[in-house]
């Protein structure tokens, strides 16, 4: 017999039937569905809906659409329900819909349940009750459906009830000497509402509570910066009062404070503070893992081999997934994180490690370092002050623990040797554009473009009915996109953003481009910019090259073919094309080196770009010059 039925939107919009997860269907259905759970079983009006789905101009039909979503949300919470059956879970409630739902099925109920118990406790029982509702959350209500504007005002208001409950746990926590428990979470929510200043002084209450006050000067200082540069405004008299609470340095590592050292918490009540995270009782092990991608498609045998990897007697300890740009490793890296994180009970560690991102410069091992210290429990003064200590220091945390640590967008080996558990049953799953791997037990997964049938399933998550309804357009655009998960994101949320723009319309203009990454509208800066993270960190001469590589008159080249365009030697060239390989070439079974199509045309505009057209036309010269090279 199917198990009930329970949802959640704090954070992505999620439901499942027992402890199977349901697939929500397209963008429009999962908007219908996050208004009806932040509703929370009260009403939504059809115009409510309207609104919703279109903020202006909707088409004639748009009442017609919402009723078919909501049929057709119907039969994925109760299978082989009729087509216009009403159902006994998404229930008309005269000229609106409502979600039958109790109080233990949807998280933002049991979040509110928690709340309430929790205002009309005290002392250490409210801060677990606090603590307890504020790990429901995931991210922002309907994190997953939130585009670059505005957001729906029904969202803002339950991000609110999650603030407001950040101050007031935080409130209780500085009464009760318990602020550990609650300092990931007002530090999330200062991040999230950078100019709350309500919230920013309980963050400078909370740092100094816990014997950072250089963190706390810190976070006063950046808030004073934006205030000034998005508001034109100075702190309010409470951030002032909280900075000015500050005691005169910071505590000793395993020190206590009292409330009169640092000032009075919120609320006149004094408390007694704890520094040494690890000696918390209770404390929540980290939960750093970002949200799983909504849209996940394809990727099975990838998956599979991975978790058959970590099935086998010689489980490897990294993970090292690599690819070219855009061809989907972080999202692959954090849906496998998801699939893998309940082998793992001791919580997962995240780093962005800025391998290759437009600022070019990597995060230093020290840095994520310090940084998985502090979310293990270290107090700042006991961490050590060299690298290689930090490291020891962290090995031996994770000696008896069993974490998963994701660490994305590597440069290379030597970055994230350091940041590897040693003894113990830990996992890293590391990506990056090149291979990564070193000694110790590091598998590589490659990472190649989808296929055909996997990218059709892709768009069709994305853009549901009218991909289903136009295979035609889908099969251009997908063989547009060369299987590159980036390209087909893009054409999806285009698509989206406007809805006059058909899918016919969109496979047209990528296939009147010739190839070039101008056909994918305003889109087309969005490749450009991630293309070039790998272009700026190769060396002049691989540039060159890479920019001449477009103008042999075959798809695949050999290493002498390259030789003959750059004006190169063999063994040169040799050098140049596996530095090119690392992350922006392939290169088969076969021995010649191939591109991308749209990496492709990224060095075709660069090459039309920074090249002098006498040198073009000289490599090209080179290159019928020598017959044997072409073959």
């Amino acid at each position: 017999m199917p198990g009930p039925l329970s949802f959640a939107v704090l954070g992505p919009v999620r439901a499942w039937r027992g402890r199977s997860e349901i697939d929500l269907g397209t963008r429009q259905q999962r908007l219908i569905l996050a208004l009806l759970l932040a509703r929370a079983g009260g009403a939504v009006s059809v115009a409510e809906l309207v609104d919703l789905l279109w903020a202006s101009d909707p088409p004639p039909s748009a009442v017609n659409v919402v009723h078919r979503h909501v049929g057709m949300l119907r039969r994925r919470f109760e299978p082989g329900l009729p087509t216009r059956a009403a159902g006994s879970v998404l229930i008309r409630d005269g000229a609106a819909y409502r979600l039958r739902i109790d109080g233990e099925s949807l998280d933002l109920l049991r979040f509110r349940r928690l709340v309430a118990e929790a205002g009309g406790g005290s002392g250490e029982s409210a801060v677990v009750l606090y603590r307890e509702a504020l790990a429901l959350w995931r991210g922002r209500c309907a994190a997953d459906l939130r585009a670059a504007g505005p957001a729906h005002p029904e969202f803002v208001a339950v991000d609110g009830e999650r603030y407001a409950a950040v101050r007031a746990a935080t409130d209780a926590a500085l009464r009760a000497g318990h602020v550990h428990a609650v300092l990931p979470a007002i530090r999330l929510a200062a991040e999230h509402e950078p100019l709350d200043e309500a919230l920013r002084a309980r963050l400078l209450l909370a740092l100094a509570a816990d014997g950072r006050r250089a963190e706390a000067l810190a976070a006063y200082a950046d808030v004073e910066r934006r205030l000034a540069d998005e508001l034109g405004i100075q702190p309010g008299a409470d951030l002032r009062a909280a900075r000015d609470r500050l005691p005169d340095h910071d505590a000793p590592a395993g020190a206590s404070r009292s409330a009169r050292d640092v000032g009075a918490a919120p609320g006149g009540a004094e408390a007694h503070f704890r520094t040494d995270l690890s000696q918390q009782p209770g404390a929540e092990p980290p939960a750093q893992l970002p949200a799983d991608h909504p849209y996940f498609a394809g990727r099975r045998g990838v998956v599979a081999a991975a978790e058959e990897l970590l099935a086998g007697d010689r489980k490897p300890t990294v993970l090292a997934i690599d690819g070219m740009p855009g061809v989907g490793k972080t999202t692959l890296a954090v849906h496998l994180a998801h699939r893998l994180a309940g082998r793992y009970p001791d919580g997962q560690l995240h780093a962005d490690l800025r391998g290759f991102d437009p600022g070019g410069t990597p995060m230093p091992p020290a840095e994520a370092l310090r940084g998985f210290l502090w979310s293990l429990g270290v107090a700042p003064a006991a961490i050590p002050a060299e690298p290689h200590a930090q490291a020891g220091l962290y090995r031996s945390l994770l000696a008896e623990r069993r974490m998963l640590i994701l660490l994305d967008n590597c440069r290379d080996w030597d970055q994230v040797r350091h940041l590897l558990p040693g003894a113990g049953g830990s996992l890293v799953i590391a990506t990056s554009r090149r291979r990564v791997t070193g000694p110790g037990g590091a598998q590589p997964l490659h990472l190649d473009p989808l296929t055909d049938a996997e990218a059709r399933e892709l768009l069709t998550r994305w853009l549901g009915d009218a991909a289903a309804a136009d295979s035609a357009a889908v099969d251009g655009i997908v063989a547009r996109c060369g299987g590159l998960p980036l390209a087909l994101a893009l054409v999806a949320t285009r698509t989206l953003g406007r809805p006059g723009l058909s899918l016919p319309a969109v496979a047209a203009e990528l296939a009147g481009a010739d190839g070039r990454l101008a056909g994918f509208g305003d889109a087309h800066a969005d490749l450009e910019r991630v293309f070039s993270w790998s272009y700026r960190a190769l060396t002049p001469e691989a540039a060159r090259l890479f920019r001449l590589l477009p103008l042999h008159p075959t798809g695949a080249l050999s290493t002498e073919a390259a030789a003959a365009l750059g004006g190169l030697s063999p063994r040169a060239a040799r050098g140049l094309l596996a530095e090119l390989g690392a992350q922006l070439l392939v290169q088969p079974g076969d021995g010649r080196w191939r591109m991308h199509g749209l990496l492709r045309a990224y060095a075709v505009a660069l090459g039309e770009e920074h090249d002098d057209p006498a040198e073009r036309a000289a490599a090209v010269e080179r290159v019928h010059g020598r017959h044997r090279l072409g073959a």
